[in-house]
Parts: structure tokens; C-alpha cells; sequence
């Protein structure tokens, strides 16, 4: 892992940030209020689609074919869009990424950008590689604004800032915004107001912009970003350069896969029937737009990902963020306690390919299984069956000694039918380790509850229910 990748951070791992998560009474209120909202809207919006499922399906087979053949669309993609005045660069990972993109900024002679929302600069730090070399880079979604004035880190996908309430950010406003009105109150039309006073100036200023894209078409070389503000639409249009940072999994084959995907997106995402604004461009119009456009093609772990026969299924992902909003323990814990860039479903089974599981070990138990998450993906990702697969790799890493144990002495049960039979009898003993039991049985037990064991196994009652048959039949004889 690069020194420059900061898709996975330094905090303590899951079960100590969600400990102590789940202890924030007001983080829980306003992730719960928030997801609930965006859950419901979701419901209503998919039950109105008689060909839901037929999309999902439609949805997975695009993705997958391009995961098939991703070495030929991603040249097909070159080919087009610097057939169309583009600029195309590959970056091997988050370093690279972030030296061209520095680089680039370094050569128009700006010190300052301002950027659309985007995961992949997330993922790679770019706004704190550029600051390292002296460019302040502006967050001009109204969400991450917030969180960039917080001195925050987002904490959902679609919505950063999914863990303040209004009172919060006024707070924030008024404290880091240097020219928010002295009287602003928290009403969301008057913080809205506020942030759009602000970036005014940084719209009409900027010279260069930077954004991802939520889409990028083979056949034509073009890039789309889908967003709800319209800021996105003043970066990709107003500035002379605009810089692309796009992950290799974004592509689609035909313009018209995207007729597939602008049904899924928004009802997944926001609960939307269409995106408010779909900017899509391709190459340089002249007179028309930015004149100098760069795409940079971002791995930093992907082809790893696509290695797993089961876990590339990830790299289908198009970020709507539907499995974080009806997640148990995303409710309850929040995205921070992920400690990396993808928190909840998805990021528990991306992250730990994109790292490697021995970076992230704790991850893939970051969830209950209950698989809700697949029921709503857009693109069918099918996580649960991804974690389980994970867990058992990091089992395997030597990173979970309990986990390893007691399924290391349940595998050696299970090779036979004397052992199992065995075992089964000694299941009573468990009574005296379901609420706690030894140490390190006890780190497993302490927060699981195991079923109540039975008073005999049910080959044993099979044997005695038969043998008593026989006791019968042969009394009768007897007679």
C-alpha cells in the first residue's frame, strides 16, 4: 500500500470505533432519521418499476461484461476520447494518480481548483497531496463543504454528511465560513443559501476544475457525472482545464448502456426518479467548455480485485450506496467507524481486496448476514456470499485465533461420522460457555448469544425411539 493511498487510515480497527459509535446517541439519531428517509423514498420509487428486477439483471450483465474484457474496453475508451482532444493517463496507484493530477494543476500556473464530489479522489487523498504541494482545493458539493469545513471525514457515500444535523452545521458555518451572515439560522433553505453565496465566487474565480464520473462509455470516449446541486455542472463547464479522476471499473460499453443505469442510479442513490442534472461530456468542444480535458485512469487495487472469481463482483459497484441505508450496523455505527474511504456493505468487501484482507481483517465481519444489502443492490452484488468468502481469508491470515480455532475444531468434528457423533454429545457443555465462558472463548461468546443445546442429539433420539419400537415388537411376540 502506497504511502499516498488513504482508502484505508490509521484508526483502531472496526469493533473499537464501533464500540464506540454505537455510544454517540445523537450519531445514531441522525444516521437513523436520515437512512430511513432515503430507504423509504427507495421503496416507493423501485415499486413503481414493473421491470425492476429485468434492470438489476441488465445492470450486473453490463458490469460483468465489462470486467470480462476490461483490458479492450479500457483501450477502446482511450482510443475515443483522445480521438476527441482528451488527454488520457494511467496511474498504478494512489501516488501516481495524485503526482499527475499535481503536476497538471502545476502546469496552468493556479494555485487553487475547486472540485465536483467524487470516492475516487477520496480514495487517493487528493486534496491532501495537493495541499501538500501548496493548491487548496474547494469541495463544491453542499455535503462535502460541510465536511471539509468540519475538518471532518464523510461518513456515507451518496450523503457525507449523513451524521450532522442542521443545528450542526450551522455551527460549522458560522465558526469556518468566513462570510456567513452573523445572524444564519439552521434552516436548511438558509444554510443552503448560505454555501451558495460562498462558492459563488470560487465558481466564476477558478481557472481549473477536478471531478470523478460515475460513468465512462467505450464507444464514445465520454465521461458522465450524475449529481443533485448543479455545482457539478458549473465545475465540468466554466474552468479552462478540467482534470478526470476516473477508476478502471467506471466503464460501460454502448452510449446506450446508460439508458440501463439512469433507472438504477437515482432511485438507488437518492430516491429519485432521475438525476436533476446529468452532465456528460466527451473530449473538447472548441469554444465551448474546457478547452484542456484530462482523464486519469485510476487501478490502485482494482486489477486485484478482479483476480477473485467471487470477490470482483464488488467492482460492479456504482457507488448509489442503497446497501448502506438499510444496513444494521451501518445504522448503529456510522461510516467513520469503517476507517476507510467505503464504509458499510460495500466497503466491507471492497476495501479489504482493494488493501489486501491482512490490512482490513476486521471488515468482513462487520456485518449481520442478514442480506437486506444483496436484496437491494442494483447491480446484484451478491456481498453476503463476498464476506463470508472474506472472512475465511482472513481467518487464514492467523489475524482471528478464536474464529480460527473454533472453526479449525468444527472442520475436525466433521470428517466423520464417529467424531460428529461424538462431539454432538458434548454439546450440553456448551450451557456453561453461552453467556461469557474462558478466556479466549469468552471474545466470541461476550457478544453472541449461542442457541440453548438439546438434552441429546437427534441420532440418539432416532436410536432410542427405534430401539423402544423394537422392545414393543418383540414384547408382542413374547405374547
Amino acid at each position: 500500500m502506497s504511502s499516498g493511498e488513504t482508502i484505508w487510515t490509521d484508526d483502531p480497527p472496526f469493533p473499537a470505533n464501533a464500540k464506540r459509535a454505537v455510544n454517540n446517541a445523537q450519531l445514531r439519531r441522525n444516521i437513523r432519521k436520515a437512512t430511513t428517509t432515503i430507504r423509504e423514498r427507495r421503496a416507493n420509487l423501485v415499486g413503481e418499476m414493473p421491470d425492476w428486477q429485468e434492470l438489476r439483471t441488465s445492470g450486473a450483465a453490463i458490469k460483468d461484461e465489462v470486467l470480462r474484457n476490461l483490458d479492450r474496453y479500457l483501450e477502446q475508451f482511450e482510443a475515443a476520447a483522445t480521438g476527441r482532444g482528451a488527454q488520457v493517463h494511467w496511474a498504478r496507484d494512489a501516488d501516481e494518480a495524485n503526482s499527475i493530477v499535481a503536476s497538471l494543476v502545476a502546469a496552468t500556473g493556479e494555485t487553487e481548483v475547486i472540485k465536483v464530489k467524487s470516492m475516487a479522489t477520496q480514495e487517493i487523498g487528493l486534496v491532501r497531496a495537493l495541499a501538500e504541494r501548496g493548491i487548496a482545493a474547494y469541495e463544491t458539493d453542499l455535503a462535502e463543504l460541510i465536511i471539509q469545513l468540519g475538518h471532518d471525514r464523510p461518513s456515507h457515500i451518496v450523503v457525507p454528511a449523513i451524521h450532522k444535523n442542521r443545528a450542526e452545521i450551522r455551527e460549522i458555518f458560522l465558526k469556518e465560513m468566513n462570510d456567513a451572515p452573523a445572524d444564519l439560522s439552521d434552516d436548511p433553505q438558509a444554510l443552503a443559501e448560505a454555501a451558495r453565496q460562498h462558492l459563488r465566487r470560487k465558481f466564476f474565480e477558478a481557472k481549473v476544475a477536478i471531478s470523478g464520473a460515475n460513468f465512462a462509455i467505450a464507444e464514445t470516449g465520454s465521461l458522465l457525472v450524475a449529481e443533485s446541486e448543479g455545482n457539478g455542472r458549473m465545475c465540468l463547464t466554466l474552468p479552462d482545464t478540467l482534470i478526470s479522476v476516473v477508476g478502471i471499473e467506471k466503464l460501460l460499453p454502448t452510449f446506450r448502456d446508460l439508458e440501463v443505469f439512469l433507472q438504477l442510479l437515482p432511485r438507488s442513490s437518492t430516491g429519485e426518479r432521475m438525476n436533476p442534472y446529468n452532465s456528460v461530456w466527451t473530449g473538447v468542444t472548441p469554444g465551448d467548455g474546457p478547452q484542456n480535458v484530462h482523464v486519469i485512469l485510476l487501478d490502485n487495487g482494482r486489477t486485484n480485485v478482479l483476480r477473485d472469481e467471487v470477490g470482483r463482483q464488488a467492482l460492479r459497484c456504482i457507488r448509489c450506496a442503497a446497501c448502506l441505508n438499510v444496513c444494521p450496523v451501518y445504522e448503529r455505527t456510522g461510516g467513520h467507524a469503517y476507517g476507510a474511504t467505503y464504509p458499510g456493505p460495500i466497503g466491507a468487501v471492497l476495501t479489504p481486496q482493494l488493501v489486501g484482507v491482512e490490512h482490513a481483517s476486521e471488515l468482513p465481519f462487520a456485518s449481520s448476514l442478514c442480506g437486506y444489502c444483496y436484496e437491494v443492490c442494483p447491480v446484484k452484488i451478491d456481498i453476503p456470499t463476498v464476506l463470508v468468502k472474506l472472512r475465511h481469508d482472513a481467518v487464514r491470515t492467523g489475524r482471528h485465533p478464536v474464529e480460527g480455532a473454533l472453526f479449525g475444531a468444527a472442520g475436525a468434528a466433521m470428517k466423520g461420522r464417529r467424531r460428529w457423533t461424538r462431539a454432538l454429545r458434548l454439546a450440553p457443555l456448551m450451557r456453561f460457555a453461552r453467556r461469557g465462558g474462558p478466556p479466549p472463548l469468552s471474545r466470541w461468546t461476550s457478544v453472541r448469544n449461542l442457541p440453548e443445546p438439546p438434552d441429546q442429539s437427534f441420532r440418539d433420539w432416532w436410536v432410542r425411539q427405534h430401539e423402544s419400537a423394537r422392545e414393543v415388537i418383540r414384547e408382542r411376540k413374547r405374547q
